[in-house]
């Protein structure tokens, strides 16, 4: 399996989600186009698939062929095969793992794991046997490979592997505190590990924190990935028999399961479903927490877990921090920040990253472990990532993180410009507003004149009602002067309006006929006077003249 591709990759995926023999070989055949290693590379992935056997498939093993109520005699200082144990490192729901000192053909210290009772069945150790030759094609610098395999003496199947004297990667993250760059790099260097198995048709099945172990190399992290392969050979049918009285052993598990291992149906689980929990094990390097509550999967029913994990969608990583509460500045402190800058970071791109990696439908996740590295180093290296459609204003973002010099120069650019445009907008903006302000006191002062001429006239007819009242009991009285007087106060100017009627030219008429000696005042603009037939006169506008004759003195005025 040398020189793999992901072309032959990518159409394993394809084939294995075809039915029949003859229609997945008729696809094959169409596929690989005459391409004789390319189809090599294809048969030997379902090949090692099907040896290897479906996560949920093999048949439920008898009750009596599954429990081994012995007890465990292995212990510090037992001899087994080459091996000899010296200390126990650790115990999972699958058996105890030690550390032991290999004396032949050579000395080594390894890891080696006890299967518990329960779980050391022929079937479980033929499973494992026919797998162990793909598993010893890995050689991978983060991969813990698997070295051994073989049976006490007291019939436990065990397995040995590269010994890694490290912690859990999440554990390793938070001690160290590192930032969410290094996480992230961490984590790119699992993946690779994963495509790394993946090529050779191994599918891990069980990627979780406490399977991916961090130790240092001239203080420097690496991390690495066990036990590939280990809990694949070893599983069986998921049964609610088995779920229920093995429950607290598998704690955890069923956090980092993916949906097609919990239907507990016939469909193959594929390469994707590891792409599923590298998704959850980001999830929880990048906010502390899992996508769903470990405490509430262990209050639930076998079937409610089964339920969650296939149809309740998990919050984005970035609502999941902002929900934390008052642990909130723990796990921000553990990444080296604040809660405020955790959830930046995480908003957006990462947030984006870590969904489509827990997509329920696994045809929507990333195909391959390598195609979720390289979104991750794209998100690293500023570039776009390909989790959602990019929008232009995003591609600019991107770029201009990229190159932060020209793009500083060009916002140099722009903002002179736009402080230009505002610049010029702002003073046009005012001389308007100074133009409509002016334009506003204008017609202001035009209505405030309008109103008061239109009082003055009204006052004016007022007074000139209230004065030929006044007149009309000054005749009566026969106060001849007052009347002429009141009556000559409305001969209007020229601009003026003459509201002189009847009321006003009847007084004036009698005011002249009962003057028999004095001065008689005229207002006519234009007339002609005959007095006695004697005397007669006219004018013409231009001036003012008196003429007198008898006892009569005529004043003509403009």
């Amino acid at each position: 399996m040398a020189n793999w591709n992901s072309q032959a990759n990518d159409i394993f995926l394809k084939a294995i989600e075809i039915g029949t023999s003859d229609n997945r070989q008729a696809y094959l055949r169409e596929a690989c186009d005459g391409d004789d290693r390319l189809m090599g590379q294809v048969e030997a992935l379902l090949d090692a698939s099907q040896r290897a056997g479906s996560f949920l498939e093999s048949p439920p093993l008898e009750l009596n062929a599954t429990v081994d109520a012995s007890p465990v005699v292995e212990q510090p200082g037992t001899v087994i095969g080459p091996y000899k144990l010296r200390e126990q490192i650790g115990e999972g729901g699958m058996g105890v793992v030690y550390v032991a000192e290999q004396e032949r053909p050579l000395r080594r210290k390894v890891a080696l794991k006890i299967i518990k009772p329960g779980m050391d069945t022929k079937e479980v150790i033929a499973r494992f046997e026919a797998e162990r030759q793909a598993l010893a094609l890995m050689e991978h610098p983060h991969i813990a490979r698997v070295l051994d395999a073989g049976t006490t003496e007291s019939g436990r199947p065990y397995f040995v592997m590269e010994l890694v004297r490290g912690i859990s990667i999440t554990e390793y993250s938070d001690r160290y505190r590192l930032s969410t760059r290094r996480r992230l790099e961490l984590f790119v260097a699992v993946c690779q590990a994963v495509q790394h198995a993946h090529q050779k048709g191994i599918i891990h099945r069980d990627i979780k924190p406490s399977n991916v172990l961090v130790t240092e190399h001239d203080s420097n992290p690496v991390p690495k990935v066990i036990d590939f392969g280990v809990a694949k050979a070893i599983n069986q049918r998921l049964t609610e028999r088995t779920i229920y009285t093995r429950f607290q052993q598998m704690v955890g598990t069923p956090m980092y399961m993916s949906p097609e291992q919990a239907e507990l149906s016939g469909l193959d689980v594929d390469t994707r479903s590891d792409i599923y929990s590298l998704g959850v094990l980001l999830y929880e390097l990048l906010t502390g927490g899992t996508p769903f509550d470990q405490q509430r999967f262990s209050e639930a029913a076998f079937d409610e877990i089964r339920r969650i994990i296939r149809e309740e969608e998990p919050p984005k990583p970035s609502t999941k921090i902002s929900t934390l509460g008052e642990t909130a500045t723990e796990v921000s402190a553990h990444r080296n920040t604040d809660p405020v800058r955790l959830r930046q970071q995480v908003r957006g791109d990462l947030d984006w990253i870590v969904m489509k990696a827990l997509e329920k439908d696994r045809t929507r996740r990333y195909a391959t472990a390598n195609g979720l590295a390289a979104e991750v180093q794209r998100f690293l290296t500023e570039e776009p990532v390909q989790a959602r459609p990019p929008s232009t204003v995003y591609r600019l973002r991107k770029f201009a993180r990229r190159n932060k010099g020209a793009a500083f120069a060009a916002t140099a650019l722009v903002a002179v410009l736009l402080f230009g445009i505002t610049a010029a907008t702002t003073a046009l903006v005012w001389v308007e507003s100074e133009r409509r302000l002016a334009e506003t006191e204008k017609k202001k002062a035009l209505a405030q004149r309008e109103i008061a001429e239109q009082e003055s006239e009204r006052r004016r007819r007022l007074q000139y009602d209230s004065d030929l009242v006044v007149a009309h009991h000054a005749w009566e009285e026969g106060h001849i002067d007052r009347v002429v007087e009141l009556l000559r106060q409305h001969v209007p100017d020229s601009d003026q309006d003459d509201l002189r009627a009847f009321g006003w030219y009847n007084l004036w008429q009698r005011c002249q006929s009962s003057l028999q000696a004095g001065v008689v005042d005229v207002f006519w603009s234009s007339w002609t006077l005959s007095v006695n037939g004697e005397l007669e006169f006219s004018t013409d506008r231009k001036g003012e003249a008196q003429c007198r004759k008898g006892s009569i003195c005529l004043r003509i005025r403009k």
